[in-house]
Parts: C-alpha cells; structure tokens; sequence
C-alpha cells in the first residue's frame, strides 16, 4: 500500500483522510508539529508528502527546504490563502504540485496519483543515459557528474532527465511547466528559469558557454551534453 505523509496542525484533517485515502489504496500517517512529520519522514519513508504551508514553529517553506537537503520524495503543498506568491516559493523550494485550502478530497486524491505516476513511470529495468561526465540511472532515480553523486530535487531530476532523454530539442517554458506539473501555467515561467539556474549550478555548467544546458534566447533551453 502507498504510504502518505500528512504534516498539518489540522488533527481533524487526518482523522478524515484516513479512512477515505483507504479506498484509494493509501495510508495515511500525520504530524501536526513541523519536527514530528520531519521525525516521520526519516523513520517511514512515505512515498509522498502533503505538506500544509502554516505550521507551528516552522512553517511550512523551511519543512520543504529541509526535506530537500536530503531526500527527493514527492512533495504536495497545501495553502489556506491560494496567493500566487505561496504557490511560486514552494514550487522553487523543490515542491511537485500545491493546492489550496479548502479542498475537496477526492481532488487530492488525484494530485497524489498524478504526482506519483509522474514520479514512478520508469521501467523496472534498470536505464541510463549517458553523456561525458554525466551519467542518469532512471531505474535508480539518481545522477552523477564526474562519477560523484548529485544532490537534485525531483524537480530538478525531472528536469534533468526531460532534457537528457532529447538532445538538441528546445525547450519552451510552456513545455518545460507542462512536463513538470503536468498542466499549462503561464504564469509560474519565472520559477523554471530560477530551476534551470539551480540545476545549471549543481551541474557545474555556469561557465560560457555552456557543456550541458544552453539557452535559446527569446525560445527556451536545449540539452548539448556529448553523448558517449
């Protein structure tokens, strides 16, 4: 059964998720404290994480920045306000999608499947895709540059691995956003250049010009790694 991870101050909240994510094959463990749900993350491992924006203590930006320092799970965030600018921060923070409070359930049912299929789509055997200094394992969900780990966030790896399966294709923003949350927002373009930017950093690609990611300008970014 796929486990989900709920951190909200909500108690109520979990208490009603419980019984109808059963329906959905999902089982849902909660926190209502930001360091509890943390605690949760690191003994459970959950599959995905919902994750409410205005926690106690810590809310719920810095929960994100955490969970991302080490770890790649899916990530909903949720937001009782809906403001464009909660939305673009959890999104360049390394979260996968957001809704807005009040939702209805069965919606964040399919948020978490739609997540989940994008994030699990891979073949059982294991895949790579190589290119000189770069290497990803899409079995193992992990990438190397120079033989050393890389730290991404599923966004980021996501990313990586849209541009490294088409060499030479651009990219629009538009297709990239689509990709990602698969759903077309216009109006979150800014966070993919700040994504690009934080990818283009931990690739070490910052120089001009650039080994992996180039920009296209006035169309968007193609991938000019050398094959191997």
């Amino acid at each position: 059964m796929t486990k989900i991870l709920l951190i909200d101050d909500d108690a109520k909240l979990a208490g009603l998720l419980t019984e109808y994510f059963r329906r959905f094959d999902l089982a849902l463990i909660s926190a209502v404290h930001p360091r509890a749900g943390l605690e949760l993350l690191r003994e459970e491992k959950p599959d995905l994480v919902v994750l409410d924006i205005m926690l106690p203590e810590m809310d719920g930006f810095e929960v994100c920045r955490r969970i991302r320092e080490d770890s790649i799970v899916p990530i909903i965030m949720l937001t009782a306000r809906g403001e464009l600018t909660d939305r673009v921060v959890g999104l360049e923070l390394g979260a996968d999608d957001y809704l807005p409070k009040p939702f209805e359930p069965r919606e964040l049912v399919a948020r978490i499947q739609t997540v989940l299929r994008r994030v699990g789509t891979r073949e059982q055997k294991a895949q790579q895709l190589r290119f000189k200094d770069l290497d990803i394992n899409l079995d193992q969900r992990s990438a190397h540059l120079h033989s050393k780990p890389l730290s991404l966030t599923t966004m980021e790896y996501e990313a990586l691995v849209m541009f490294t399966s088409y060499p030479g294709k651009v990219f629009t923003r538009d297709e990239i956003l689509n990709h990602l949350r698969g759903m077309e927002v216009e109006i979150f373009s800014r966070s993919v250049d700040i994504l690009i930017s934080r990818l283009r950093q931990k690739l070490h690609d910052t120089t001009k010009p650039p080994r992996f990611i180039k920009t296209v300008w006035g169309s968007g970014y193609t991938f000019i790694g050398e094959k191997v």
